[in-house]
């Protein structure tokens, strides 16, 4: 009985083991990317921490079902759905260098310019046509342009 029991916990400690080493090396540009969006100051950013949390647990429940899939990419959606699900929270700004734009316009300059995800990427993961990001994106760069 005792075999049996060691021989299911090793899959799990090397499951454990890869996503700590993922989330080791990830960590900390998702808090940042996190950290952008709810623009919380750095150092002192708890809902940005949570944010990541949920996203970083979703992650994990999926871990054994990636099947090639980027943990990285497949985080970062997390990241973006769940703050643009509660993006009414993160409405009023926090002092941060995006803070002047909306949520939106946050949500689409972190994925764009700080991420570097594609336009069609982007689109495809907010449900907005290609067009709206591109207009997005552009008028939140020309805010961000105005007031530095």
């Amino acid at each position: 009985m005792r075999e049996r029991r060691q021989a299911t916990a090793q899959p799990h400690r090397a499951r454990d083991r890869d996503f700590e080493a993922f989330v080791a090396g990830a960590a900390g540009r998702l808090l940042h990317a996190a950290t952008l969006l709810t623009t919380e100051p750095p150092g002192r950013a708890p809902r940005a921490s949570a944010l990541l949390t949920a996203a970083l647990a979703a992650t994990y429940a999926r871990w054994d079902r990636l099947r090639g899939e980027d943990p990285y990419d497949l985080t970062r959606r997390e990241l973006a759905t769940r703050f643009a699900r509660a993006a009414w929270r993160f409405h009023r700004p926090y002092g941060g260098i995006l803070s002047k734009l909306t949520p939106l316009e946050r949500l689409v300059v972190v994925l764009r310019l700080y991420e570097g995800v594609a336009e069609e990427q982007t689109a495809a993961l907010l449900g907005l046509p290609v067009d709206r990001v591109r207009a997005t994106c552009a008028r939140a760069v020309t805010i961000l342009r105005r007031s530095s």
